[in-house]
């Protein structure tokens, strides 16, 4: 455990070193969570009665969807990966005494948790100082903030299991452009990315919340702004729980059959 640890410091240090990279990302995430809030209070002027979600409440989730964009998004790929895995850099990979599963997914959670890291913060602050309802509020209760925290975690560990997927499957595809964005585009729509799931149809948001992309984020942002009530949250959490353990399996089982039938050409 302690070496995928060292893996893990070495690409979250890497990644702090990146501050105009973060700064750059904190104003187009302060500016872009501007627009979508105005962009559904056009909306919500219309007819607010229609909308399972308070406005505050919305505002709330769209600012902590953007301070912690980079812990939730699928397209924050690591491409080392993929380019080690197409021109035969695996190999060195695979000599080492370690578990290659558990080294991509120390270095994967750690490149987004790094670059989450620093622009998190003053997303955080700058939307809490707007005035109501457009700014950030604190949970509803110590409880919520508490499940949020536990929620959020495993979130982290949810796309990065999913993520991890995406790697795996680079070995069955010549390119995995394709991949990458039929995953993404699935995830963007289906995890509350870009509509939040309560203004999904009711059967259509009963269903999507047993998938994994509900445990993306949805699941503590709802948690976060009191949109599920406590028990909502529990079994939410529990679902997250469930998701982390089969797409662990299901990663480690599938990069062993795959890695039984890898070829490395040249020498």
């Amino acid at each position: 455990m302690k070496k995928y640890f060292s893996f893990f410091r070495i690409r979250f240090i890497s990644g702090l070193s990146y501050r105009a990279a973060a700064w750059s990302g904190v104003v187009t995430q302060f500016f872009w969570g501007t627009m979508l809030i105005l962009s559904f209070q056009a909306f919500y002027r219309t007819d607010p009665a229609s909308f399972t979600m308070d406005f505050s409440a919305l505002c709330s989730y769209i600012w902590i969807q953007q301070a912690f964009l980079s812990l939730f998004t699928l397209w924050r790929l690591d491409n080392s990966i993929f380019t080690a895995i197409r021109n035969g850099d695996i190999a060195y990979e695979l000599a080492r005494p370690i578990g290659l599963y558990e080294t991509w997914l120390s270095k994967d959670i750690a490149s987004c948790t790094s670059s989450a890291f620093l622009r998190c913060i003053p997303v955080i602050i700058l939307s809490s100082l707007l005035p109501a309802p457009y700014g950030l509020k604190l949970p509803t209760t110590v409880l919520a903030g508490g499940l949020f925290l536990i929620s959020i975690s495993l979130s982290i560990l949810v796309v990065s299991s999913f993520r991890m997927l995406i790697y795996i499957s680079t070995f069955h595809t010549l390119n995995p452009s394709g991949i990458r964005v039929i995953a993404v585009s699935f995830c963007d729509f289906l995890s509350g990315q870009i509509i939040p799931l309560p203004f999904f149809p009711d059967q259509v948001r009963s269903i999507v919340e047993l998938t994994p992309f509900a445990a993306m984020q949805s699941s503590p942002f709802l948690i976060y702004n009191g949109t599920y009530t406590t028990e909502k949250a529990l079994l939410m959490i529990g679902l997250q729980i469930f998701w982390v353990f089969m797409l662990l399996f299901l990663g480690k089982l599938w990069l062993s059959r795959s890695l039984h039938k890898v070829i490395v050409q040249g020498g």
